[in-house]
């Protein structure tokens, strides 16, 4: 087992990384009071949920189902959440378990961060992506029909379990989709790491424990890092927003349906890098390999086409974007990326072009 720490002071915890975590009593030490409630979805519920009612069995516990989907990230489902909660008399000491996908644990946390005004909860991602990104951190909220994620808190959660066994059922498409994630972190600051994923794709889509406990580890190294720098993205957290605005003018605009959060992410990645090489910034031999890697993982590398126009007005409605000005994440390197508004809009504008 590994364990990586997100350094917040009083609000720090641990991340528990490995092959049957789940089981090891982690989650029952974090719990402070008697009351749980376990939060999850209708295909997690079947593989995972009996077993993390049973490491509950001490604890006066309940559970909810949700759909599953990002098109149910809502705040109608985060309704069901707070009816059950209300229903089972959950006082201020309940601890809720997001036992999920991103899209659990961005609604858990965010019922949690609001059910009179705060209460615990933690973090069990059965996904890559989350075990990666979503679940460390502490963001939280659900999606508008007019923008995704603009509705939401910073909330922590008192400390995250990624069992790599949950990997196993994973459908191929969201292994691929939780690998763009990992495929970011070298992109934006770790030029090793990317090294390292080319030369172990291979491994990790074949789902070798021993790599993907090494990629989870050094993934979530890094956004501990970041998040303990800039808790509230007030500066470099928005570094790990890489491929984000382009991904979530894809995702809007497909009606969070037909599309993966990774998978609209790794064509951003590569709009990104190929803005950076318009703007001179990196070679065209670093954008052609940037999206050799993230066609490797399995993911697109072309968004859904849309005009320049629709895609343009969808990416202003983004949470980065100050005074109406578009801010982007692009790369000085490979393994070197800043936040920025100083570029070319006619720059934008061909690259738009060419890919929508």
């Amino acid at each position: 087992m590994k364990t990586v720490r997100v350094d917040l002071d009083d609000r720090s915890y641990p991340i528990y990384i490995g092959n049957d975590v789940l089981g090891a009593e982690h989650l029952a030490q974090h719990i402070p009071g008697r009351q749980v409630l376990v939060v999850t979805n209708e295909t997690i519920a079947p593989l995972y949920l009996e077993r993390t009612l049973a490491e509950l069995s001490d604890f006066q516990c309940d559970a909810v189902l949700l759909p599953d989907g990002e098109r149910y990230k809502t705040l109608e489902t985060a309704g069901r959440i707070y009816d059950r909660l209300l229903e089972s008399r959950m006082d201020r000491q309940v601890t809720l378990v997001a036992l999920g996908g991103g899209v659990v644990g961005d609604i858990t946390g965010f019922v949690a961060a609001t059910y009179q005004r705060g209460v615990h909860f933690v973090q069990i991602p059965t996904t890559l992506l989350a075990q990666v990104d979503s679940s460390v951190g502490g963001k939280t909220g659900v999606n508008h029909p007019l923008g995704k994620n603009m509705i939401g808190a910073f909330y922590q959660p008192r400390c995250v379990i990624a069992d790599t066994r949950t990997l196993a059922t994973l459908p191929e498409r969201e292994l691929q989709a939780g690998i763009a994630e990992v495929v970011k972190y070298g992109l934006i600051r770790d030029a090793a790491f990317l090294d390292w994923l080319e030369a172990h794709m291979s491994a990790l889509l074949a789902r070798d424990p021993e790599a993907l406990t090494y990629a989870i580890e050094q993934s979530c190294r890094h956004k501990a890092e970041v998040v303990a720098a800039d808790e509230r993205e007030a500066g470099q957290r928005a570094l790990l927003n890489l491929g984000h605005t382009f991904g979530h003018a894809i995702e809007t605009h497909t009606g969070y349906s037909e599309w993966l959060h990774g998978e609209a992410v790794g064509t951003g990645m590569c709009m990104a890098a190929r803005l950076s090489a318009e703007l001179g910034w990196i070679s065209e031999a670093d954008c052609a390999r940037t999206e050799r890697i993230v066609a490797a993982a399995g993911l697109p590398t072309r968004p859904p086409r849309m005009a320049s126009e629709r895609f343009l007005e969808l990416m202003a409605v983004d949470k980065k974007a100050i005074g109406g000005k578009i801010r982007l994440v692009l790369l000085k390197a490979l393994g070197h990326a800043v936040v920025t508004q100083d570029f070319d809009p006619s720059a934008l504008d061909r690259v738009l072009a060419e890919y929508a």
